[in-house]
């Protein structure tokens, strides 16, 4: 069954709403200055609430501080951007968490330049945003059905189904189509999104 983590949780509604609704896992933004941004303080509240691991999100956060987050936030996983990303990601490893390795996808991927014990999350390009912009990857640039990644950008309720069953990635990943304005999540698209992306494999 399809992996989901639901992006961008802001509220302990937002939290709720992802571990009602079947979420793997969810995302906390620790990235200032972006639509979905938490402080330390109010991660560490929601991963607390949360019934699902936590993955937090971070930009140019140096190895030993990014391992200070993990344990200040409680959280389970990361998903390092910018500087010191692969050093950071290589040390949060080894203090077992999961890791996912953000790429934006601007060609062909290969998944042979993911170390190992790592998982690619997939994102479309944008030259200003880190993620959550809505782009689509282009289906061409994608990987072999059934290999190890998760496909995010421009996923929404209406469009994940048909795009795990073109792609078969191990899993998917959506924030801004999941939202009724930028960083407010909706509970119905959330709960639409994670049944429509773990029906696929259910049918016939």
């Amino acid at each position: 069954m399809t992996w989901v983590k639901v992006c961008g949780m802001r509220t302990a509604g937002d939290v709720e709403a992802a571990a009602d609704a079947g979420a793997d896992a969810l995302g906390l933004n620790l990235i200032p200055g972006t639509p979905r941004y938490l402080e330390v303080e109010r991660a560490a509240r929601l991963a607390s609430v949360s019934r699902v691991p936590a993955v937090i999100l971070t930009l140019d956060a140096h190895p030993h501080h990014l391992v200070d987050l993990l344990d200040r936030v409680g959280a389970a996983g990361v998903q390092p951007y910018g500087d010191h990303a692969s050093e950071a990601a290589r040390l949060a490893a080894t203090v077992g968490a999961f890791v996912l390795r953000p790429h934006r996808v601007r060609g062909p991927v290969d998944l042979g330049t993911i170390a190992p014990g790592f998982t690619a999350l997939l994102d479309g390009y944008s030259a200003n945003d880190l993620g959550g912009t809505g782009r689509r990857v282009a289906a061409e640039w994608l990987p072999p059905p059934g290999s190890r990644y998760v496909l995010a950008g421009g996923l929404n309720p209406s469009n994940v189904a048909d795009a795990v069953a073109r792609h078969r990635p191990w899993g998917v990943d959506a924030s801004s189509g999941l939202e009724s304005a930028p960083g407010v999540k909706d509970p119905a698209r959330i709960r639409s999104f994670v049944r429509n992306a773990k029906l696929v494999e259910e049918s016939p």
